[in-house]
């Protein structure tokens, strides 16, 4: 038996499979295509994640445009992040090419261009359907964490939820957020120290600092209603197939805040509602996450914690987590350490340090007789990858350079009129397009003060005017005091009145006697 009869059986044994699978090319030996080689995915271990990297140009987005083409055949949903805003192609059917054919004649498998249910989702003012969700939703700890609150700021926090509770105010977007601050230091400070304790302007003005950050990254667009129900994000067409849903985040690069901001609660939010999968034979999820170094360059310390934990939790929810990226070490290695997929494309070395990245790269593949991983890491085309997954015990299957199949939609983007019919004829843009903004927090609150200081003012008026009243009263008083004295004879006076009188008459009767 030659060699490459041999590898042909090392790498069809290895990847036998008793439930479905996706072929996702055939593998290489020496530079050349072993036809028939497959190299298969069991979509039993596809939630236990992956990683696909390789340098720019190497063939990244294709090979994760052909996982999500083959999930959505397999009726399993997909969510793409379209970073680089190529892949809403995927919407319209390949329009061929000779190359392709030829390609695949060499892997073995059939070519069939076409198109793939879609939906177009936005976390900006692009076209799509609006991705929102609540402060609320949110609740103290997450909010804290996206925030990279001290323990105090986040026990603050803590408070101003639990005072939205108490007194029935609901808390939807930034606005609510600062507004609940201000109150808790200001007009509401005596009502917060009655029932809650004292609370440091310091403090909610280090936190209001934070936040105006996040507001500046656009995430005041997102903090809001209506929220996304992420079960949206498992709907099937009527052919059966899963929808691929893309969100559009083009104009965000500059924004990483905003994007793990969103990650996070999209993720807590899939585990909190999701249900318990078990050791179930497909999965219910699939979500690519492209430029994945923009999650983990701006997170904090915090952040990457709920990262990993979630990374670990929710694969038993059936949702599998693939990082797209360019080099493995831009992935925590806690998070790597948990990723069962690895499609690693080629690797350039133009520095010392590029070398060692590549050295520590193949460490992180199965050994195998056939390959020098290192060396083939370098040495890779376009198109070409080194695959390891699991079978379906969660063992590895046999390291193979895999000549990667093409995908099946185009490989370009949909014109302005394409994505506009798309748009139109989408449930979920009637569904979330609306722009709500019902009685919060703010609202209710500014009523509230309105109301206190309304109250205050009547308050003080009537003091005033029962002070005016009272000075009325006893200036009167005085008045009427007065005339009384006026109008009372002194009883000297009296007297010395009477004793003037008598001798007036006296003397008007002596005069009259004389004459």
């Amino acid at each position: 038996m030659d060699t490459k009869e041999t590898f042909f059986n090392y790498i069809t044994e290895g990847n036998t499979t008793k439930g479905d699978y996706i072929p996702i090319g055939s593998a290489m030996l020496n530079g050349e295509t072993v036809t028939g080689a497959h190299v298969k995915i069991p979509l039993k271990t596809m939630n236990r994640h992956g990683l696909i990297a390789g340098a720019t140009g190497t063939g990244k987005t294709k090979s994760l445009q052909v996982l999500a083409e083959n999930l959505s055949d397999k009726g399993i949903p997909v969510l793409l992040m379209d970073i680089k805003g190529d892949l809403s192609g995927i919407a319209q059917p390949s329009p061929g090419h000779p190359k392709i054919d030829e390609r695949h004649e060499k892997i073995g498998l059939p070519f069939e261009a076409k198109s793939f249910p879609v939906e177009v989702l936005t976390l900006s003012e692009q076209d799509g359907v609006r991705l929102r969700a609540t402060i609320s939703e949110f609740g103290p700890v997450l909010l804290s964490r996206i925030l990279d609150l001290s323990e105090t700021q986040s026990g603050i926090v803590a408070v101003i939820f639990q005072y939205c509770d108490d007194n029935e105010l609901p808390l939807l977007d930034l606005k609510d957020f600062k507004k609940i601050l201000q109150y808790a230091t200001q007009e509401g400070k005596k009502e917060f120290t009655e029932a809650y304790g004292r609370i440091s302007t310091a403090s909610t003005g280090s936190i209001l600092r934070k936040i105006v950050e996040l507001e500046q990254q656009g995430a005041d667009l997102f903090f809001g209603e209506t929220s996304f129900e992420v079960d949206d994000l498992l709907r099937v067409d009527d052919n059966g197939r899963g929808y691929i849903n893309i969100i559009r985040l083009t104009d965000i690069q500059d924004r990483p805040k905003l994007f793990s901001t969103f990650m996070l609660s999209l993720l807590a939010e899939i585990y909190s509602t999701f249900p318990e999968q078990g050791d179930s034979d497909r999965p219910e999820l699939i979500m690519f996450i492209d430029e994945a170094h923009l999650i983990f360059d701006e997170a904090s310390k915090a952040l990457l914690n709920q990262i990993e934990s979630i990374v670990k939790l929710i694969r038993s929810k059936g949702v599998g987590l693939y990082f797209v990226t360019q080099n493995p070490t831009d992935v925590p290695e806690e998070v790597l350490s948990q990723l069962g997929l690895k499609v690693q494309h080629a690797l350039r070395a133009f520095t010392a340090k590029d070398r060692k990245a590549i050295k520590l790269t193949a460490q992180n593949y199965p050994d195998s007789e056939y390959y020098d991983t290192t060396e083939v890491l370098t040495s890779l085309g376009i198109g070409e990858a080194l695959v390891s997954a699991l079978d379906e015990k969660g063992r590895p299957t046999p390291l193979a350079a895999t000549m990667m199949r093409a995908p099946m939609s185009r490989m370009d983007i949909l014109t302005d009129a394409e994505l506009n019919t798309l748009l139109s004829q989408s449930k979920l843009t009637k569904k979330y397009n609306k722009d709500v903004d019902r009685e919060s927090a703010y609202e209710l609150l500014n009523k509230k003060i309105k109301k206190a200081q309304a109250d205050e003012a009547k308050e003080k008026a009537k003091k005033e005017q029962e002070a005016l009243k009272k000075a009325e009263a006893k200036k009167k008083s005085r008045s009427n005091s007065s005339r009384r004295k006026s109008t009372r004879m002194n009883p000297v006076v009296k007297v010395l009145t009477s004793a003037t009188f008598i001798r007036s008459v006296f003397g008007i009767l002596t005069k009259v006697l004389k004459k």
